[in-house]
């Protein structure tokens, strides 16, 4: 998929067609832009760098902070101030963006720094980003997994100019700037430097090499030139009192020429930033080509997991960068911990739990099962060093964990993680970690009061005692997995019977509605509680606007009654939200997969396109891009509980390479998704030739399936239909599974 991937793809605010059919009915009121950025990344790694515009979304973007509707232009024009390093990838109201170490090509004096250049003939590919600035310099930037090379071409001048400005970092909108805390910088000899600011508590150092024979190297302070001096310290920093710092390499141009900027970064020091440069790129001064080369390799690779047989160039941009954009976060940075010195896995941009744990980690979890064993190692590390499993965890230390989006919700990475038997976790350790975790902040409150408020997290809570219990099982300590098992029956007490639906209580971005169908332990009991299956249908049908009228998005800054009357609607928000994301597959649960088939259908072909505008919303570090890969492929992972609902492609045909061997999905009358097209439902499935009757599959049972056939039609059959998928209430509920075939 590699050759179809659009890095530009959410970069700017929702562009899509009118939405036909159902999804006309949808409302849809956070932010309408993707968030993500086009700079260069690498596979799970823990550089990106980027052009910086200083404006929403993620530094690159062109507009001012915004909350909900489309937000407002800063720019009507992509531009940049140069280039930065550390960027989240499709997060929304997250203040801190890093864009640290900004470095500029300049032809004019120091007092132009912070001048915007238009970005012009962009191009961007995984792991590349290219542009020319209007001032007249060609630049490009590529990543390794610890560093970054920047290659400029020069016109021909008689004083060009590289600098590199330490103090820069956030957003360049009001409330969203970094300020270091304290930085040093060095020179070490012509064309080596290295320096560390203190970020939010983080120390992250860099180790510059710049292949520039001849130029002078300089610091400079407050935009001007400290010739002679070798080092630059402050102990403390102020905002009041910041001013601009940083290095300059400085010297004549001939036409074309090219210089190279190389940075290491860590989180341990300089010598030790110094040592991942090298591993990234080695000694050489011609690094750009090479680096590049090996980064696309890996992004090869890592795309080349899955392939479809795409119906049009447009399904196979969207899909291949879908893929992409859930394969560049968290960002892994082995042995880097700045918060305990032993070797080992660490990780950041968990940017947050509460987006990527329903789809982008069962997608790690199912592509690259040692990643998501790093990620646990990283977690628990984490916990054990920090107090709690964290809710969403940044290039950052202090007590922002994201409480408010969800509670306990590594709980459930970890069960459908303990179900893959693989070997690098110690899982009594984890039990430990676990078991203590739920304990904390709103775990208080469920354990003494019965509920936590918002009483989402009375959900969370029960769901993950329920997932606790599985990893309880596991290392057999039946008396704790008991006395999980019994807490986890707490999620009754969330529910109105009268209403079928969530008690009332305040909610995080969202609704009662749109918190009332998330797909529990125990569905079963949870349809009978609203009311048995035609109730519960009932409840679905009136969220996702069946016989409703088409409804009318807010705009750039909506007013607070326009808002309100959308929220009136209690509607689907479309995939614009992520408590949204696994809604659809409710209806698995009542019997009703055509149900699933036509909201998954309309979500498909309305809510994705190529271009800048392709994304209804924010990606949300591949949370919503993994949503579209899994319902692309026909399958929906019910995180924490090890299965898979299956439902109608969206392709004729995929192939997915799993560490067990190689997954085909095959269809007959399969045909093309389109928007106000006709739905396809499924009419059968065969399991490696013998048929399956029931709407799911488990975790275990996807990694030994070689062929998975789904014969598709355009009315409603009764597949599915009779056989739901496992509630704990159920008697013949089992966590395995197997196959149930005639």
């Amino acid at each position: 998929m590699y050759e179809h991937v659009d890095p530009f793809i959410g970069t700017g605010a929702t562009d899509l067609p009118t939405p036909q059919g159902l999804a006309a009915t949808w409302w849809w009121p956070k932010p309408q832009v993707g968030n993500t950025h086009p700079g260069a990344m690498h596979p799970f790694g823990m550089v990106s760098a980027c052009p910086y515009s200083g404006a929403y979304p993620t530094g690159y973007g062109q507009y001012d902070f915004n909350t909900e509707g489309v937000p407002d232009l800063l720019y009507d024009r992509p531009v940049a101030s140069g280039f930065t390093h550390f960027q989240q990838s499709g997060t929304g109201a997250i203040r801190k963006y890093y864009n640290y170490f900004r470095v500029t090509p300049m032809l004019g004096p120091l007092d132009d720094l912070g001048t915007t250049w238009d970005l012009l003939e962009e191009v961007a590919e995984p792991g590349y980003y290219a542009a020319t600035l209007s001032s007249g310099v060609h630049c490009e930037v590529t990543v390794g997994p610890k560093s970054a090379v920047h290659r400029y071409t020069f016109p021909a001048d008689d004083a060009a100019r590289i600098v590199i400005d330490a103090s820069t970092g956030g957003l360049a909108i009001p409330h969203s700037r970094t300020v270091p805390l304290k930085a040093h910088l060095a020179m070490l000899e012509p064309g080596v430097a290295q320096g560390e600011i203190h970020v939010e508590g983080v120390p992250l150092a860099v180790h510059l090499e710049v292949d520039a024979p001849g130029w002078r190297q300089l610091l400079w302070y407050d935009r001007r030139l400290m010739p002679g001096g070798t080092r630059l310290d402050f102990d403390y920093i102020r905002p009041t009192t910041l001013r601009p710092f940083g290095l300059m390499f400085m010297g004549p141009s001939r036409a074309e020429q090219t210089v190279e900027v190389r940075l290491g970064f860590s989180l341990r020091g300089c010598e030790k930033a110094r040592d991942n440069l090298h591993a990234d790129v080695g000694r050489t001064q011609v690094t750009f080509d090479g680096r590049r080369d090996q980064t696309a390799a890996t992004w090869r690779d890592h795309l080349g997991k899955v392939a479809i047989k795409a119906e049009s160039d447009d399904q196979a941009t969207v899909f291949g960068t879908a893929l992409y954009h859930s394969l560049v976060k968290p960002c892994f940075a082995p042995d880097e911990s700045p918060s305990w010195t032993t070797e080992g896995p660490y990780a950041f941009d968990i940017c947050t739990m509460w987006d990527i744990y329903r789809t982008q980690l069962p997608l790690m979890n199912t592509l690259f099962p040692q990643r998501s064993v790093e990620l646990a190692g990283a977690l628990l590390s984490i916990c054990e060093q920090e107090g709690n499993l964290p809710i969403g965890y940044r290039m950052a230390k202090g007590a922002d964990r994201f409480s408010r989006q969800g509670s306990a919700l590594a709980h459930t990475f970890f069960a459908d993680l303990c179900q893959l038997d693989l070997p690098g976790i110690d899982w009594d350790w984890a039990m430990v970690h676990l078991e203590m975790d739920l304990r904390r902040t709103y775990g208080e409150d469920y354990l003494v009061h019965g509920v936590a408020h918002p009483i989402s997290h009375t959900l969370d809570l029960a769901y993950a005692y329920h997932c606790t219990a599985a990893i309880a099982r596991k290392v057999r300590d039946r008396t704790l997995a008991q006395q999980m098992g019994d807490l986890a029956q707490g999620w009754q007490a969330a529910y109105d019977p009268d209403t079928g639906l969530l008690r009332d209580s305040t909610f995080y971005e969202g609704g009662r509605w749109n918190y009332s169908f998330r797909l529990l332990h125990d569905m079963r009991a949870r349809i009978a509680l609203a009311g048995g299956d035609g109730a519960f249908v009932g409840l679905l049908d009136r969220f996702f606007g069946y016989d409703a009228g088409p409804v009318t998005q807010p705009g750039v800054a909506p007013s607070v009654g326009e808002m309100n009357t959308g929220y009136g609607l209690s509607r689907f928000e479309g995939l614009n939200n992520e408590p949204d994301y696994e809604a659809p597959w409710s209806y698995h649960y009542a019997g009703r997969p055509d149900r699933t088939a036509e909201v998954v259908h309309a979500a498909v072909a309305n809510q994705f396109g190529t271009g800048r505008g392709g994304l209804p919303g924010n990606d949300d570090s591949g949370g919503l891009s993994a949503w579209y890969v899994w319902a692309t492929l026909g399958l929906f992972p019910v995180a924490g509980q090890n299965l898979f609902l299956l439902s109608a492609p969206a392709v004729a045909e995929s192939t997915s390479r799993l560490p067990d061997g190689e997954l085909s999905i095959t269809t007959t009358g399969f045909e093309p998704v389109e928007a106000g097209g006709p739905v396809s439902y499924v009419q059968s499935v065969a399991v490696d030739g013998k048929t399956l009757e029931r709407p799911w599959i488990s975790g275990r049972e996807l990694r030994h399936i070689r062929n998975l056939h789904i014969e598709l039609g355009p009315q409603p059959s009764r597949w599915g239909s009779r056989v739901r998928p496992p509630s704990t209430s159920d008697p013949l509920h089992t966590t395995g599974g197997g196959h149930e075939h005639r």
